[in-house]
């Protein structure tokens, strides 16, 4: 495997810039799943690793070595799309297979990797099988078949689960986690998908508008997100933000004081210089204060009216109103809440994050959580 080195990479059609200044080194053996809402450019960035598209300006290495101008046939890739791209006249077994063919591998190392391949995912059965006579699930898993048959220096993968539905694109998650660990394969995965992103990625990689706005392991992104877009993007339900003002020592909204001096890591002299501020509060965060075990840094959020409770089996979710916006709790299962009843919610004031009202920049870091 290798390492994949992208510098000062741009890309435009014309006028229209779609990936802007984008510097992102992808380490041996690393998974790194680009997120980020349609159009963000996640996608075109990883064909300009691919060699479907050209870079505007920039350069791209593989290995330490500059492959702006190598055609996709010289790059040593493998790439799983997301509508598949099967040959509907080949057998599953010539699609696997069609790589190594065009590469010059020979009968024994054919036999050999399709062996594997086909044991590795199951597809022992489907081998004579044309691509229209199987599933989604089994496509998906020929698709990935005719990528792992080759030995790559990088396997690219765009978007390939979103045809699939929930509980099947769920299994393919596990699979594909479990090959990349298995072959310490250098990844870059492609995904609209937040949950994906976090469950799949040693690094995610958050984009918006061709710019990156955030890169980090998945547990700091969820708990530092660099700014509110990054902070609602990535965690569902998506956290809070609540405008407060400034006044003394406190944060104020609605009918509560925070004490900002409790919130892990805060400048008060910094904190002063600003009229308000956005107060971020993951759902998760939240604890029916029923079931809360007392602690100096719990601040409780009293006489809260539940506008909504939704079970979801190993929890609930409940929404409510807090500084005038709607404002979602992720609640423990043992909570007995319900529509309309007013309740207690408490939050540790160390997992609460501050954001610039004016940049939507994150002021202040959660500290320890």
């Amino acid at each position: 495997m290798s390492s994949v080195i992208l510098r000062n990479v741009n890309k435009s059609y014309g006028n229209l810039p779609i990936v802007k200044n984008l510097n992102l080194e992808v380490k041996d053996g690393e998974f790194v799943v680009l997120v980020g809402p349609s159009g963000c450019g996640k996608s075109t960035t990883l064909r300009m690793v691919a060699g479907l598209e050209d870079i505007t300006q920039g350069e791209i290495q593989i290995g330490n070595r500059a492959i702006n101008d190598l055609p996709p046939h010289k790059r040593n890739i493998a790439m799983v799309f997301q509508n598949y791209a099967l040959y509907p006249h080949m057998s599953v077994r010539e699609n696997i297979v069609f790589g190594l063919k065009k590469s010059g591998a020979d009968a024994e190392t054919i036999k050999t990797k399709l062996a594997d391949v086909s044991e590795m995912l199951k597809l022992d059965d489907y081998l004579d099988r044309k691509p229209a006579d199987l599933s989604g699930g089994q496509r998906q898993r020929v698709a990935m078949g005719r990528a792992l048959a080759r030995d790559a220096d990088v396997y690219l993968f765009d978007e390939p689960l979103s045809n699939l539905d929930a509980k099947l694109r769920h299994h393919m998650r596990t699979e594909i986690a479990r090959i990349q660990h298995q072959y310490n394969m250098t990844a870059i995965y492609v995904t609209h998908d937040q949950i994906e992103a976090m469950t799949l990625g040693d690094r995610v990689v958050v984009m918006r508008d061709g710019i990156v706005e955030q890169v980090g392991t998945p547990m700091e992104i969820y708990l530092q997100p660099t700014n509110t877009f990054v902070a609602t993007f990535i965690g569902s339900p998506a956290m809070n933000l609540i405008e407060a003002k400034i006044e003394g020592e406190d944060l104020v909204f609605d009918k509560y004081r925070l004490p900002a001096e409790k919130i892990a890591n805060v400048d008060l002299h910094d904190l002063k210089s600003h009229d308000t501020v956005l107060v971020g509060i993951r759902p998760d965060f939240f604890e029916d204060s029923a079931l809360s075990s007392p602690s100096d840094n719990l601040f409780e959020f009293n006489d809260i009216q539940v506008e909504l409770v939704e079970n979801l089996g190993f929890d609930k979710e409940i929404m409510f109103k807090l500084g005038g916006e709607d404002a979602k709790a992720r609640l423990d299962l043992r909570s007995h809440v319900k529509r309309q009843q007013h309740i207690s919610l408490s939050v540790d004031l160390n997992r609460v994050l501050l954001f610039d009202t004016s940049t939507q920049g994150m002021l202040l870091n959660a500290g320890e959580v």
